[in-house]
């Protein structure tokens, strides 16, 4: 039996039959069902086939037993049937007693179950809504500034386009016009230009 349950009577008890019910479903397919299954590889190699089975029958209940003690430790069962079975035992032995009990949680019969659930859940759940509400805050806010930097990238490009587009705008217009000059008026224009140039000496 595993390390996890050493404890109170009540949580021995509990995890006992909680690795009873393990064992039961995982040797529930037994190896009558296996040899259905598989019957003549289970003719042929019985030891072999029975090897396999038992190891696989192993590996359900250890894998089922590991994530079962993972979900007892996440939400610590153990400590808490731990403080039941001290509270129910305290309580016994008061009872035995005759002793009353002078703490805040003394049961009255005037006193409603809703009641008294309202008084221990709402304050739990008000400090979770104001946490839950800081976190909306936050995220509302972070929310904002990338609203804003996205924005101001949108622009950007909106601007950069705006730009490009200008300039082939102008540089069509100006190709457009060269284009519009005769061919003779560019070749006696290039040929006066060169001639009133001084000679390179």
């Amino acid at each position: 039996m595993s390390s996890i349950t050493a404890g109170s009577k009540r949580w021995t008890s509990f995890y006992a039959a909680l690795q009873a019910a393990i064992q039961r479903s995982t040797h529930k397919w037994t190896y009558e069902d296996f040899q259905e299954c598989f019957s003549l590889w289970c003719e042929e190699e019985p030891a072999s086939s029975s090897t396999v089975f038992n190891t696989v029958a192993q590996h359900m209940e250890s894998g089922i037993t590991n994530r079962v003690d993972e979900l007892l430790a996440q939400f610590s069962v153990k400590d808490n049937l731990d403080k039941l079975h001290a509270v129910v035992t305290e309580a016994k032995k008061r009872k035995r007693a005759g002793d009353a009990y002078e703490g805040q949680d003394l049961w009255r019969e005037n006193l409603q179950p809703r009641a008294a659930a309202r008084a221990r859940t709402i304050p739990l759940l008000e400090k979770e809504k104001d946490r839950l509400q800081a976190m909306l805050a936050e995220l509302d806010q972070s929310n904002l500034r990338l609203q804003a930097e996205i924005q101001a990238h949108v622009k950007a490009r909106e601007d950069a386009d705006a730009e490009a587009t200008a300039l082939l705008d102008v540089l069509e217009e100006v190709t457009a016009k060269w284009n519009e000059v005769p061919m003779d008026e560019i070749e006696s224009w290039t040929l006066q230009t060169a001639e009133s140039l001084p000679n390179s000496k």
